[in-house]
């Protein structure tokens, strides 16, 4: 553990400005490849909510469901309110809950790589086990492990975006796996669309189909190259070395191959990564590892993508109307996704992340006032409101999606030292998954009991987490990613808590050791 006057210190100085290299196409195809795991996250979060409104399925595997949805005198906001059903959903969140602290050490000691192949082959397994099952007990087998595949992936990839990308185009390099997130849901809803005229086993080729991107990942894996840092942490300096040249297009790759080996240094020298990111000089990035997930979910985004189908008929769509519905959405995803990778490294991540903060407020506070005026218990929402509903509901994921959504993930995973990165990104994924499972669980509860004021419960939330950005959220743009503690060093609030380099490393490593005894 690191300790006492002669241990590593980290990366010492900014060399920003004497990075050199540009973006090759090796980079482009690394960075393809790895984001196919978002896309597959993105097809199993989609996906669930158009199988659970699908009539065979309800039939075969929640019949109470069925029958509760077709009485006329149910109370419209709970027709879909089942904690089964509800765990076929979170099941999957709950898993990858779990496999993201297995993945962390696998990720650190063994690669990025390793856990994104590790990631592809429960993808695989899992998708085989849904699409053939046939009974409850092989369904959830299924959904766990693809549960454990998102636990994987999600703490791989956008690490390995980060690294693999140059630092004044790491912020759009790395929402491709947001983007490939999106266009998963996109792809979820469309497959959905299609799938529910075929009968009864459409449902069989929505929940198969997650196998094809998991074999294009898996294979494309195989080719990957290991990203510089962790070749550098593992001991691989000439080869690291050599990978940086090859990302970079250049030889001219001093400044950053000392930065990485500065840091490998340190991290090398902590034997316990979750015990060290307790410390007060980790202390703001533990902070974000844990808010900026948290508020992610919290936005209210997976209320809708999980069940934008179930929440559609509830307002009285019909069963086409519901999955067309959720094909708009999922588009508007998909698109606005692109407008924040145009942007985000031009304008910032504060800037996105308050304005569209500001949208998803308006949109969710006007979704609630028209469903409490002219929706109840009993009685259908008119056509004209619900054509309003719709276009709201898509100003409120087109936010989203050019800011909470990619960015939710951009910034933690940018943010740590080398030493903390892999135990950040675990916690980062673990608080992510665990609203994940804790809304998809609750999600269905909620609305037959607040009722429209679900939309105000989480406009509540999204204020919070606007005020938290503009006071709390340093600007990373262009800042290279092991350079990124010395940004925490001029931060208002957060220079109290991270020591300064004038002051000697020893002092800061003494001071962590006295808070632990």
């Amino acid at each position: 553990m690191a300790g006492g006057g002669g241990a590593p210190a980290g990366v010492k100085k900014e060399r920003a400005e004497q990075y050199k290299g540009r973006v090759t196409p090796f980079v482009v195809f690394a960075c393809l490849v790895a984001a196919i795991g978002g896309s597959i996250f993105g097809y199993d979060v989609g996906i669930s909510g158009g199988v659970t409104s699908m009539d065979p399925f309800l039939k075969q595997f929640f019949p109470v469901v069925y029958r509760k949805k077709n009485l006329e005198s149910e109370n419209n906001y709970c027709k879909y309110n089942n904690q089964k059903l509800a765990a076929f959903t979170s099941s999957l969140y709950l898993a990858g809950l779990a496999a993201s602290f297995v993945a962390s050490p696998v990720t650190r000691k063994y690669g990025r790589r390793a856990s994104i192949l590790c990631g592809g082959i429960s993808f695989l397994v899992g998708a085989s086990l849904n699409a053939g099952a046939v009974n409850m007990a092989m369904l959830l087998l299924g959904r766990i492990m693809l549960g454990v595949g998102i636990g994987f992936v999600d703490q791989a990839v956008p690490l390995y975006l980060s690294e693999m990308a140059p630092a004044h185009l790491r912020g759009g390099l790395n929402m491709l796996f947001q983007l490939a997130t999106t266009l998963g849901i996109f792809s979820a809803n469309m497959v959905n669309y299609g799938t529910e005229k075929i009968r009864p086993w459409g449902w069989r080729l929505s929940l198969g189909l997650v196998g094809v991107p998991a074999l294009a990942m898996t294979i494309g894996g195989c080719f990957l190259p290991e990203t510089p840092n962790s070749l550098i942490e593992q001991g691989h300096v000439h080869e690291g070395r050599r990978v940086l040249e090859k990302i970079r297009g250049t030889e001219q790759v001093d400044a950053e191959f000392e930065d990485i080996v500065e840091a490998s240094e340190l991290a090398n020298s902590i034997e316990h990564p979750f015990r060290n990111i307790l410390k007060r000089r980790n202390r703001p990035q533990l902070v974000m590892a844990i808010f900026m997930p948290a508020f992610q979910i919290l936005t209210g985004i997976n209320s809708i993508l999980f069940y934008a189908p179930v929440l559609f008929r509830s307002m009285g769509f019909g069963g086409n109307a519901s999955l067309y519905s959720s094909v708009m959405t999922g588009a508007v995803l998909a698109a606005s996704t692109l407008v924040s990778i145009a942007t985000v490294d031009r304008w910032g991540r504060r800037a996105l992340l308050i304005g569209g903060g500001i949208q998803m407020v308006l949109c969710q506070v006007i979704v609630a006032i028209i469903l409490g005026l002219k929706f109840g218990d009993e009685k259908q929402l008119p056509k004209d409101f619900s054509i309003v509903v719709v276009v709201l509901f898509c100003l409120f994921v087109a936010a989203f999606g050019w800011s909470w959504g990619p960015l939710g993930w951009t910034v933690p995973s940018e943010i740590f030292p080398l030493e903390t990165r892999s135990a950040g990104q675990s916690i980062t994924v673990a608080v992510n998954l665990f609203f994940t499972f804790a809304i998809a669980q609750s999600f269905l509860t909620l609305l037959c009991s607040f009722k429209f004021g679900i939309f105000l419960f989480f406009a509540g939330w999204i204020t919070i987490m606007t005020v938290f950005v503009y006071f709390f959220v340093p600007e990373t743009k262009g800042v290279p990613i092991e350079e990124m503690i010395l940004l925490w060093r001029k931060h208002w609030f957060w220079k109290r808590m991270v020591p300064p380099i004038e002051g000697g490393e020893f002092a800061a490593e003494l001071s962590d050791i006295r808070e632990f005894m």
